[in-house]
């Protein structure tokens, strides 16, 4: 039996290349995101084996419904890839209450609202799959990055948290922690990006991950290195060397 293989945040970035790579591996993948053009043109490209399925994250009902069509329509739900999120810059000089709101509502509660309904439905039937995908960022404080750095520590620790028991429910759960990927998102980033990764070899990488039994798919490797060394340095040295390599 085909694998269904849910997607979330699919219609650009790394979401849209690990659709293509997974569909072209024989899954059957259930593309979501707001944008349904984007999503029929995904479709188009695949040549039938995705299937278009428009959702706002941020809407728990919806996804709790999402989740309910999937069973119902394509079958058990084998592997959900909770990737939809987005960045705004939070910077302290315009530091404000609406987009760090949009980035917990997105990033944090949006991935939230998919995990409930899709843990349910394997809880049930003692066996899944779940990724999240977090960032790199999560790992400490960033200049520019206060909201979506929160979001994405939120996330890992949340799947950290989750992880001994989804094991004792039989649902596999790992983490997903980019580094920087070329996407529409990091194209506005004014800033050098160290070790900057292309969505498809990203969405290879991730491709990886899920075969394996590692709990964290982290790439690049030495990127996520560095940052997990810096973050064990006395806050002292940290703030100077972040201060140095980011020119604040």
């Amino acid at each position: 039996m085909t694998e269904i293989v849910w997607i979330t945040g699919a219609s650009s970035g790394i979401g849209r290349a690990l659709a293509l790579n997974l569909a072209a591996a024989g899954k059957r993948v259930v593309a979501s995101a707001r944008r349904a053009d984007a999503l029929e043109a995904l479709a188009r490209e695949a040549g039938g084996s995705i299937s278009v399925l428009p959702l706002d994250t941020t809407d728990a009902a919806a996804c709790e419904n999402a989740v309910a069509w999937i069973e119902a329509e394509m079958g058990p739900l084998a592997l959900a890839i909770l990737n939809a999120g987005t960045h705004v810059p939070t910077p302290a000089s315009e530091f404000a209450v609406a987009p760090v709101r949009r980035l917990v509502e997105t990033n944090l509660m949006g991935t939230v609202n998919c995990l409930a309904p899709a843990l349910a439905a394997m809880r049930q039937r003692k066996h899944g799959h779940i990724a999240l995908v977090a960032s790199v960022a999560g790992y400490g404080g960033l200049p520019t990055a206060s909201a979506y750095g929160a979001t994405k520590a939120a996330l890992i620790n949340m799947c950290e948290s989750l992880k001994p028991e989804c094991e004792a429910l039989g649902v596999k759960l790992q983490l997903v922690s980019p580094g920087f990927v070329r996407t529409p998102l990091t194209d506005k980033n004014p800033f050098p990006m160290p070790f900057l990764m292309d969505a498809a070899d990203a969405a290879a990488e991730i491709a990886r991950g899920l075969a394996s039994d590692k709990f964290e798919i982290v790439f690049p490797r030495r990127f996520a290195i560095m940052l997990k060394v810096l973050n064990m340095l006395p806050y002292g040295l940290y703030f100077r060397l972040v201060r140095r390599a980011t020119g604040t």
